[in-house]
């Protein structure tokens, strides 16, 4: 098959189903905007219009449901053989309903603190897409968690910059192995119920601060394109929000990709073609015809369109989408993907409580087990519209329970009668209740009504628990939870997220300890709501300030149930010797910290090691301390390692408003490093930044 019929059917999006290919090569750089520029000069108007606007409708998936069974394509250009972007969601795998893996929802991969493991994740979710004929992945949510009410809380990786930032840029260099890269959604992305009319009002430094550096760490680790948001930024919609787009992403970052709408987030024509959104998407609204009159009427220059152009043409060049890309079909949610999906789900499970010692379980001293509550017999993935995904299987928690104690007499009830359920626990010698919330609590387009889960669900606890003194607690959730009311009375807690199509062989293997847990919590669980700052989820307009989560906890001297990195284990690790290897370091220097991590316990883990850094002496207000470095430490019993993290200088500047840049200030600095954010459990030193 000659070139010019593979790029018809390229523009079709069939190609990628009828040629071997051992994977397509992008063009260099330089190259890839030469051929681009050579081609939009090719060009005409209305081509170009057309490029720059989503064609849903008139795809193959008119007839189907588009964003779960094919892509969502552009129109391309046929003539010049450009092809078609098809984009596809979504955060736990792309969405090819019965085809595709599903992974744990995006913050129970957060939970991990595993970088090197969520890129392995996202070369898998990018080697199925463009297999399946997707090209453009739109699945990495890096929105700050600012409170745990968010709809979406689930598709991002939890509520601290840096770790979004180390989380979100190990997907885009996975996902880039074989698409393009989409992060989302650009900026202050955090209510759902008001979102296309809400306002986020922030200071810049606010804005540079806490909501875009992880943004700016995803684009230098190679996005693709970037995804505008639906609400306001102090005043204008982010999809013509000039200081966003362009001013910071594409002229201070230097963004060479290209910037698209969320579906159907365009307002207006003239004002999001000059504030450089680049793709109108999922269909022809504002761009297409009216964006080609605007340009004859004078109110947009052509070489506007013609940047729009070249970013689309120059990005799909430089990821090697004109060349074929027939990848393994038995490799998309095949063995290799099932594992990875598993391994996944093992270190995203926290441990929350253990008193006593319950777990893990013997499944060899276990002759009766109950297990309790709707999600038992049920996986609980929850997720709607873009982060809704049909595995083509689902591995349930009593599926893998049976798996690794056959010889126990499972007893399984729903829990719909608390009473039934805490006679069934009475003859068992434990008992497992699995509750949460479901995609009816949290879901895209509406944030949650509460903290805690369901009086149903919290009554079932109860009832359970007095009848069992061996219950352990399973929580799906996208985000924290209240639990007040219950956890006292309750030995063992574990949060399992909505963990993807593996979940249930996780599960088992971390109750009966084939797996030692070891994720954390990527945000803190408070004690009650009150200790979070207030969510305004009906708000039009909202004001944020500095603090959140963790950050706003420490300036309040509140102590959450359980802090921002908790995360217990079946092993005890213990930390010393924390030592710096300068005290005094320059403006522009790096400081490496090394501490010496000992595993104390019986059995082998991996712990995850947290950094964090303070500032003594500041001229204007900072966190009392926030992360700056994470890594993870595999050790056996009786191991001892030392664990070396560097931080950079400029990762220490606040953003000064009157000069509009970046300070690095010549104070002292609290080094802080232990298994958590709770003061209590870290090392501390300090340094120094000299003049």
């Amino acid at each position: 098959m000659d070139r010019r019929k593979f790029i018809a059917l390229a523009s079709t999006g069939t190609a990628a189903f009828l040629l071997p290919s051992s994977g397509p090569t992008g063009y260099p750089p330089s190259e890839a905007d030469a051929r681009a520029r050579e081609l939009v000069a090719q060009m005409t108007l209305d081509e170009k219009t057309l490029l720059m606007s989503g064609n849903r409708f008139n795809d193959v998936s008119q007839n189907n449901k588009a964003g779960s069974r094919y892509p969502n394509p552009n129109h391309g250009c046929r003539r010049l053989g450009v092809p078609t972007v098809r984009f596809m969601d979504g955060p736990a795998g792309v969405r090819f309903d019965y085809r595709a893996t599903c992974f744990p929802a995006a913050i129970g991969r957060g939970a991990s603190f595993d970088p090197a493991l969520e890129e392995r994740v996202g070369e898998a979710i990018g080697y199925e897409g463009r297999t399946l004929g997707a090209n453009l992945f739109g699945g990495i949510v890096v929105n700050l968690l600012r409170h745990p009410r968010w709809g979406r809380a689930q598709e991002t990786f939890g509520e601290d910059s840096h770790h979004l930032g180390a989380m979100g840029s190990a997907t885009v260099r996975g996902v880039a192995k074989h698409m393009m890269p989409v992060i989302k959604h650009f900026a202050a992305n955090s209510i759902e119920n008001t979102r296309k009319k809400l306002d986020v009002r922030m200071s810049e430094r606010v804005l540079r601060e806490v909501y875009l550096p992880h943004f700016k760490t995803c684009v230098n680790a190679g996005a693709a394109s970037v995804m505008s948001a639906y609400n306001k930024v102090n005043g204008e919609y982010c999809s013509y929000n000039r200081h966003l787009l362009t001013e910071i992403l594409k002229e201070e970052w230097g963004f060479d990709g290209f910037v698209m709408s969320d579906f159907d987030a365009v307002e207006e024509t003239v004002p999001a073609a000059l504030a450089g959104l680049d793709l109108e998407m999922p269909k022809v609204v504002y761009y297409g015809d009216k964006l080609a009159a605007a340009v004859r009427a004078g109110q947009v220059p052509e070489k506007q369109l013609d940047d729009s152009c070249i970013r689309i043409i120059r990005t799909m060049l430089r990821f090697g989408l004109f060349e074929p890309a027939c990848l393994d079909y038995n490799r998309v949610a095949g063995r290799e993907h099932a594992a990875l999906a598993r391994e996944s789900a093992e270190k995203s499970l926290v441990l929350l409580k253990n008193d006593s010692g319950l777990l893990p379980l013997d499944p060899g001293k276990i002759k009766k087990l109950a297990l309790i509550g709707p999600f038992a017999g049920k996986l609980n993935l929850a997720g709607t519209s873009s982060s809704m995904m049909i595995p083509p299987y689902k591995v349930t928690p009593a599926d893998g329970i049976r798996r690794l104690a056959p010889e126990a007499d499972i007893l399984l009830d729903k829990g719909r009668l608390p009473l039934k359920a805490a006679a069934l626990a009475r003859e068992a010698d434990a008992a497992i209740v699995f509750v949460g919330l479901t995609e009816w609590d949290e879901q895209e387009g509406r944030d949650r009504w509460r903290m805690t889960l369901s009086p149903a669900h919290e009554a079932l606890i109860l009832a359970v628990a007095r009848a069992n003194q061996n219950t352990v607690v399973v929580l799906s959730s996208g985000s924290a939870l209240v639990t007040e009311r219950w956890i006292d009375l309750v030995p063992s807690v574990l949060a399992a997220w909505y963990p993807g199509m593996e979940g249930g062989n996780a599960i088992a293997r971390v109750i009966f300890g084939e797996v030692n847990p070891s994720a954390k919590l990527p945000m803190v669980w408070p004690k009650s709501e009150d200790q979070l700052q207030p969510f305004h989820g009906w708000a039009r307009e909202v004001e944020y300030d500095y603090f959140y989560g963790y950050r706003h906890m420490d300036k309040a001297g509140l102590e959450p149930r359980f802090h921002f990195g908790h995360g217990l284990s079946y092993t005890t690790y213990e930390y010393s010797n924390l030592r710096l290897d300068q005290k005094q370091i320059p403006r522009d220097g790096v400081i490496r910290v090394a501490v010496d991590v000992t595993n104390i316990g019986k059995v082998a883990g991996e712990e995850v090691v947290q950094l964090y850094i303070g500032y003594s002496g500041s001229r204007v207000e900072r966190f009392v301390k926030d992360l700056k470095g994470f890594t993870r430490a595999a050790l056996e019993p009786g191991q001892t390692k030392t664990v070396t993290l560097e931080v950079k200088t400029e990762d220490l500047a606040f953003y000064n408003e009157a000069a509009r840049s970046w300070e690095v200030e010549p104070i002292k600095y609290e080094v802080y490093i232990g298994p958590s954010s709770n003061r209590a459990d870290l090392l501390r030193t300090e340094f120094e930044i000299f003049a």
